[in-house]
């Protein structure tokens, strides 16, 4: 009955971690071989990675990225890529984050530019970084609907927030006056603060033209561009034809 009553009182205190551990501990019946503060620190342990996987799970859920399993393990480094194995050694510990650096990612169609992305800021969540993925068609609408509802304010924002935020699809459509207004709005939020990826089938050198209106377009590419580490993805497509 005391242990009952312990477990409980550990779920209450929300150590639900710590309350599984112990009871597995209690059915394992070599566990009195281990000294108590091994135990003890096996117990804080398990907590402790309980509730780093929670936090991760809920950065995840709230990131919404748009290949959820993509990760830096699973990174293909196929020569015909030409994608440098020590460059993404070098992002995947997060010191471009924490620097307010960005990453750009170019490429043909289907050379894995998205993937590539999702990894990077699933990365950042497991480092404790805040990441929302977005794609930059859906951002524009989302960005639209805020001016006519009135939150517009509230969504930059939110989108401020982020330590890394995810543009994917840069450069599909044209872009409208209003549309490199507020283009130009998030990333100055962000600016110095705040990381961004950006994935792109343009070349850098043709954003420039892209945005369209040149001093809505300087100022875009030296907030991004400037600040950025460039990867260029070859190769064949990567994605398997519909059957």
């Amino acid at each position: 009955m005391l242990t009952e009553q312990t477990e409980e009182k550990l779920r209450l205190l929300r150590l639900g971690g710590m309350a599984a551990a112990w009871h597995m501990q209690k059915d394992d019946p070599n566990i009195t071989e281990i000294d108590f503060d091994s135990r003890f620190g096996m117990l804080v342990e398990a907590e402790h990675l309980a509730r780093d996987n929670k936090r991760l799970s809920r950065a995840l859920r709230e990131a919404k990225l748009r290949i959820a399993g993509a990760c830096i393990e699973d990174i293909d480094y196929s020569p015909k890529r030409e994608l440098e194995r020590a460059l993404v050694r070098q992002l995947a510990g997060c010191g471009w984050i924490a620097s307010h650096a960005n990453v750009i990612i170019t490429g043909a169609t289907g050379t894995g530019k998205s993937y590539l992305a999702c990894a990077l800021a699933h990365q950042a969540c497991r480092s404790g970084y805040r990441a929302l993925y977005r794609r930059l068609p859906r951002l524009l609408e989302e960005l639209a609907l805020a001016h006519a509802d009135g939150t517009y304010t509230r969504l930059l924002g939110r989108l401020a927030k982020a330590d890394v935020l995810v543009i994917d699809d840069w450069g599909l459509a044209p872009l409208r006056d209003q549309e490199r207004r507020d283009l130009l709005e998030v990333v100055e939020d962000r600016h110095a603060t705040r990381s961004t990826i950006v994935t792109s089938q343009l070349p850098v050198e043709n954003w420039h033209d892209y945005v369209g209106d040149p001093t809505i377009a300087d100022a875009l590419l030296d907030r991004i561009v400037h600040t950025a580490h460039r990867i260029k993805l070859k190769g064949p497509t990567r994605r398997k034809p519909a059957a």
